[in-house]
């Protein structure tokens, strides 16, 4: 039996991350993948020979400047793409709406749909700007429990008070106003055009088997702007979003960290009440006082562990944690790039540029597409965030050919005519093919190739629960004291030196890093207290 200090369940960015400061305190750390590649959804593979495909993330948009400071992952080889501008929304009239990070040359392009919005734009920018550094630090802050809360937690709580008084009163009381409505309602109060609140609204329900029409839409909407503003600049690693995976594993690695790709674990072996190792899928026995798993909640502590150890309430909060995954992937190899439907040449080059592509023309179009979903159906016309990921790396395809990339909402992971199967796979791909060809007449024949991901595929491949991108829908009952369940919100779980670092933990999903790096940080300060 082999022994270390921590294993680490997933190479995952959160589990990599979190091996590495562990690794650097000192402790002998071991990191347990079943894939053949670290990195989990920051996968690139080649789909078709000389074609390179982000199949599952396509964008790093939030990972955060902590992390990559911390852990130097320029240093250790990773570089950073961005376009701008940033996002190229095509209109069913023929028109574009570009945004950009600076809120300049976005009122400018604004203007064309609407002058009283474009005048509000820059303060509309300074506002969600503010109230998104409240919430930043709510994300930088371990969650006090509420439940069976002690005198420590309530001393947590005052202190989380000061905190949120030196940002701003006004703007921690904005916050809270804003983060129960609708993000049709926050958009309401600003602006009065389409184009523009159905661009923006597609933030709200990224991921979400929600419309914008729902309540705490507003909160993912707000939970999107970070330090780039209301426009989230789009960013891609050079050579595809697998790179991420290999630099952090390189990093791993230096710090002392072993890992251990192909080998997935069948159970975790609990003795007493407290978390000893785990073992195989081919019967090794690992052992450790400290497990750290990357898995979703639910994998881990109902699937890996007998659930005999765990009280029936904590059994109960788990088996009802939301997931319905409703997110689908294409990808196109081309033959030459799409070219949109739009008289302003701008538009066209910062799509050629690599700019993100939403399809998203309205409110409406984006709740409508959620009716379908509402009923286990597959959207007929889905909100479609494309990007050509070839435009700014050309080498992801062989010289004169183009990688396209496409998410896809909504494909519900439980459809209510069956199974996911063959035809419907490539119905979903029929649809968001037609959704993008709309707008880009040379689109279909131009395509050489075309692969399809649904959220039950995206499920297997990546160990997904549903296929939902976040381990755990982001509403409001599973964020910050609620997740991954009520009172268990601190990267602990009721089994001693058991504990989570993946997606499904505080702050929440997104290639950002911040849950394995705030769990590495509190699994080191309990072993300080126990020392």
């Amino acid at each position: 039996m082999s022994r270390y200090d921590a294993i680490v369940i997933g190479a995952g960015h959160n589990g990599l991350i979190a091996a590495t400061y562990l690794a650097r305190a000192g402790l002998r750390v071991v990191i347990v993948e079943r894939r053949e590649a670290a990195g989990g959804c920051a996968a690139t593979e080649e789909l078709w020979p000389g074609y390179r495909v982000d199949t599952g993330a396509h964008s790093l948009t939030g990972l955060d400047p902590r992390v990559v400071e911390d852990l130097d992952l320029a240093g250790a080889g990773l570089q950073i793409l961005s376009p701008d501008p940033c996002v190229v929304s095509p209109q069913p009239e023929g028109e574009a709406l570009i945004l950009e990070a600076d809120p300049a040359p976005t009122a400018d392009r604004i203007r064309r749909f609407s002058a009283r919005d474009a005048a509000r734009w820059p303060d509309f920018v300074a506002a969600m700007s503010r109230v998104s550094q409240v919430l930043a630090l709510l994300y930088r802050t371990l969650p006090p429990r509420i439940a069976g809360a002690d005198r420590a937690d309530l001393w947590e709580l005052l202190r989380l008070g000061a905190r949120l008084g030196r940002v701003g009163r006004r703007d921690a009381l904005e916050l809270m106003r804003l983060i129960p409505m609708t993000v049709e309602e926050l958009l309401y109060e600003w602006f009065e055009s389409e184009a523009l609140k159905g661009a923006l609204a597609a933030d709200g329900v990224r991921g979400m088997c929600q419309g914008p029409l729902a309540s705490g839409t507003g909160y993912m909407f707000l939970h999107g702007v970070g330090a780039d503003g209301v426009v989230r600049r789009r960013r891609q690693v050079r050579g595809g979003m697998g790179e991420l995976g290999s630099v952090l594993q390189r990093v791993a690695a230096a710090a002392g960290a072993e890992i251990r790709l192909g080998h997935g674990v069948a159970s975790i072996c609990v003795e007493d009440g407290r978390a000893t190792g785990i073992e195989l899928a081919g019967g090794e026995r690992i052992s450790a006082p400290c497990i750290v798993s990357n898995a979703d909640p639910g994998r881990t502590l109902l699937g890996l562990v007998d659930p005999g150890e765990l009280a029936p309430e904590f059994v109960r909060a788990l088996d009802n944690i939301k997931y319905r995954g409703v997110c689908a992937k294409v990808h196109l190899a081309l033959g030459e790039p799409p070219s949109f439907r739009t008289g302003d040449s701008a538009a066209r080059a910062a799509v050629l540029a690599g700019s993100s592509i939403t399809i998203a023309p309205s409110v409406e179009y984006i709740e409508r597409a959620y009716d379908d979903a509402k009923y286990g159906r597959t959207s007929s016309r889905p909100v479609v965030d494309a990007v050509l990921t070839s435009a700014l790396d050309p080498g992801l395809a062989p010289e004169g050919r183009h990688v396209l990339s496409a998410v896809a909402q909504y494909a519900p992971f439980d459809l209510a005519d069956g199974p996911w199967d063959a035809t419907r796979r490539e119905a979903l791909g029929d649809a968001v093919i037609a959704t993008l060809a709309a707008h880009a007449p040379n689109l279909e024949a131009a395509i050489l190739h075309r692969h399809v991901l649904t959220s039950a595929d995206l499920a297997d491949r990546f160990a997904l629960p549903e296929g939902n991108i976040y381990h755990g829908e982001m509403t409001l009952d599973q964020v910050f004291f609620g997740r991954p369940v009520g009172g268990w919100a601190r990267y602990r779980t009721p089994i001693a030196g058991l504990y989570l670092c993946g997606a499904g933990t505080h702050p929440g999903g997104g290639l950002n890093g911040r849950p394995g790096a705030a769990a590495a940080a509190r699994i080191l300060r309990h072993r300080k207290r126990r020392r």
